[in-house]
């Protein structure tokens, strides 16, 4: 009988050991199923004009599971040229290459919205794009003509996301980021709309995803974002929503991108970007859009200069934003930032502080917009 017993306890000890195991197992599966859908949530920048699989960038792309890339040509921490982009040959072969070591379906994404604000300059041998200021004052067709040539050759290099068009309306033609720079179509709401909406369909015609920015408007503001934080309290219109409201109205559903400016008048403590009275209750219930909610970079100083990093990626996470921009291109470059924003955002999950529904939307929502536009 005590024998009987012993090999009983034995077994009973043996099963509850493989349950915790399994257990343990499953946590585990559990936790890396969540990393990679949090690694989609993040576009991320870094230097290289070419990569091997040992690169950086490779590495970070095959352990986080990232979502996109963003490429640039100046390096803004250490002032130089080239960072990403010398020519229009290199920058095929280096999109190809991080095609190729992405482990899924990877955004790759430039700021090329025509004139001052181009990635893609003339004088390295790309196609010169006049500036939304210009195209404002001609006609709907010769923006729409301007957009395919671009679109064409974001194509052919291997982009598929192009953060524009611009769609702040030219509140304050001196405003030092958006009137003096010229990346305003119109001070009148309705010509921002239609020129906005004519170079979207050009883009669209070769396959590449648009993001309007900056919402819910950056054309008042008097100062710059990536300098520090802006105000537009006392100089904001609400004709500025307008471009915004008639896009979604008339089925936009790309991308929106998030601006860095507070306006007391809609919530008295943070900025849009970290802000669900801006863009869960403006943004997706009043103007009802229901595709991607892209950040700014998060590494520009409006947020770091104001808020630590743990908290501004939970806030902007929680507010409702499904994409966030670590550019590296800052002030500083900090190749652990997508390290850290993975765990940071893992964590907050694990401790309640962000819903795993909240992961689970974001991340249904950037598959359905590459599957859309059938990104491999």
């Amino acid at each position: 009988m005590n024998k009987i017993f012993k090999i009983v306890l034995a077994i009973v000890v043996l099963i509850i050991i493989g349950l915790g195991g399994y257990k343990y197992y499953q946590s585990q599966q559990d936790d890396y199923t969540l990393k990679q859908k949090i690694g989609q949530m993040l576009i991320v920048g870094f230097r290289g004009t070419e990569i091997n699989r040992t690169s950086y960038i490779s590495k970070t792309m095959n352990v986080l599971n990232l979502g996109g890339v963003i490429l640039f040509d100046k390096d803004n921490p250490s002032g130089q040229f080239p960072r990403n982009i010398t020519d229009p040959s290199q920058t095929k072969q280096l999109i190809e290459d991080l095609k190729e070591y992405s482990p899924s379906s990877l955004f790759v994404a430039v700021d090329a919205e025509g004139g001052w604000i181009n990635r893609l300059k003339e004088k390295y041998g790309f196609k010169n794009i006049p500036s939304a200021e210009q195209m404002g004052k001609g006609t709907i067709e010769e923006t729409k003509n301007n957009a395919l040539m671009l679109s064409q050759e974001l194509k052919e290099l291997g982009f598929n996301i192009d953060f524009a068009p611009d769609v702040d309306v030219n509140v304050d033609p001196e405003n030092p980021v958006i009137g003096q720079l010229e990346r305003s179509f119109s001070g009148e709401p309705d010509t921002v709309y239609e020129h906005a909406s004519a170079f979207i369909e050009g883009l669209h015609e070769n396959n590449i995803i648009s993001a309007i920015k900056h919402f819910p408007g950056h054309g008042s503001s008097t100062s710059d974002s990536h300098l520090g934080m802006v105000d537009v309290t006392n100089t904001y219109q609400q004709e500025e929503l307008i471009p915004y409201q008639k896009l979604i109205e008339n089925g936009y559903s790309d991308m929106v991108m998030t601006a860095h400016i507070v306006n007391t008048n809609i919530d008295p403590t943070y900025p849009a970007t970290l802000s669900p009275l801006f863009i869960k209750n403006i943004l997706r219930e009043q103007l009802g859009f229901k595709g991607v909610i892209v950040s700014d970079d998060m590494q520009m100083g409006a947020i770091v200069d104001n808020y630590g990093f743990e908290e501004a990626i939970i806030k902007s996470i929680n507010a409702g934003c499904d994409m966030l921009i670590l550019s590296n291109n800052g002030k500083t470059y900090d190749e652990q930032a997508p390290y850290s924003a993975v765990n940071i955002i893992l964590k907050a999950v694990k401790k309640g502080e962000i819903s795993e529904r909240q992961i689970n939307d974001s991340y249904n929502r950037i598959q359905e917009l590459k599957n859309k536009y059938n990104i491999k």
